[in-house]
């Protein structure tokens, strides 16, 4: 007779857009799913999605930590730092260490480590030099997260390119009259479609390898203007004015114009060759073509 296989229950501190859409798929295969939220109206969200939620942030770490991790085989954070550091880590390093029977952890970092490489291509052997002070607390997060490794928890890092996807897309940015197409010559950004994230990180945990770190990006770096056009075209909507970046950063956000500071092309080889991972959405006119409603005729 077959064994039953054991059930498998995943742990996620931050189940916000990216975390959540890989709870979503996992749920769908039979697993367990907790995690964290900061409220309470968040929490019954969560709850009505078969997802047991906890509270927690840095002035609220997890009240029973051993209760709440009780047959976790999985882990995920994606909990950015604060001004103060990593909320998981300064709080629960050493519960996380002490944990038993967990098989895969994962942390979701950013190609913003590599600082800027003026246009030219990156992987995870190159150095980090981020440019700013998020980049350099993401650092120290990934740092913090791979010295776990030491402790034997099974820690694996995830550099994530922008990401994009239902509801959080250049078509809604076009929709909602917000689209701009500022041109900073040579400038390209990289991105992922969250349902090629999620597929990355379920490749990762059928193959995992404590320690290993990975970019999480599609296979066109692109320049963002273009990105702006092609959502206008599909939608049938005239495109914006270009509006060189010199005239605009006056107006930008400081978080704006730290994403324009970086200019590089980060490769995905390594998610492919060590992972198997074939992706739905290689470049953005795949992904945002896939994110427009089907036409009547498509829906019969």
């Amino acid at each position: 007779m077959a064994a039953i296989p054991a059930p498998r229950r995943l742990f996620v501190f931050g189940l916000g857009y990216s975390a959540l859409v890989l709870a979503r798929r996992l749920r769908a295969r039979g697993w367990m799913v907790a995690g964290t939220c900061r409220d309470e109206a968040r929490a019954a969200e969560l709850r009505a999605q078969g997802i047991a939620p906890h509270i927690f942030d840095r002035d609220r770490p997890l009240a029973d930590f051993p209760q709440a991790f009780a047959g976790a085989t999985h882990v995920l954070s994606s909990v950015p730092p604060d001004d103060a550091g990593d909320a998981v880590l300064d709080r629960h390093a050493a519960d996380l260490a002490a944990l038993k029977g967990v098989r895969w952890v994962g942390y979701l970092s950013t190609t913003g480590v590599y600082g800027d490489r003026n246009g030219d291509w990156v992987d995870e052997n190159a150095g980090l030099h981020p440019t700013g002070r998020r980049g350099a607390a993401r650092v120290a997060a990934e740092r913090g997260w791979l010295g776990l490794v030491r402790m034997g928890l099974p820690v694996h890092v995830f550099r994530l390119a922008g990401i994009y996807g239902p509801g959080r897309s250049a078509l809604e940015t076009v929709r909602e009259g917000k689209a701009r197409r500022i041109v900073k010559p040579g400038q390209v950004f990289s991105r992922i479609h969250v349902e090629d994230l999620a597929a990355v990180l379920e490749a990762s945990m059928t193959r995992p390898n404590p320690g290993g770190v990975y970019n999480v990006c599609d296979d066109d770096p692109a320049p963002p203007q273009e990105v702006i056009a092609y959502a206008c075209a599909l939608l049938g909507h005239e495109p914006p004015p270009e509006i060189p970046y010199a005239k605009a950063v006056a107006a930008m956000s400081d978080m704006a114009q730290s994403f324009y500071g970086d200019n590089k092309r980060v490769s995905n080889l390594r998610i492919k060759m060590e992972l198997g991972v074939r992706l739905a959405y290689p470049d953005y006119r795949a992904g945002l073509k896939a994110l427009l409603p089907p036409s009547p005729g498509e829906r019969a």
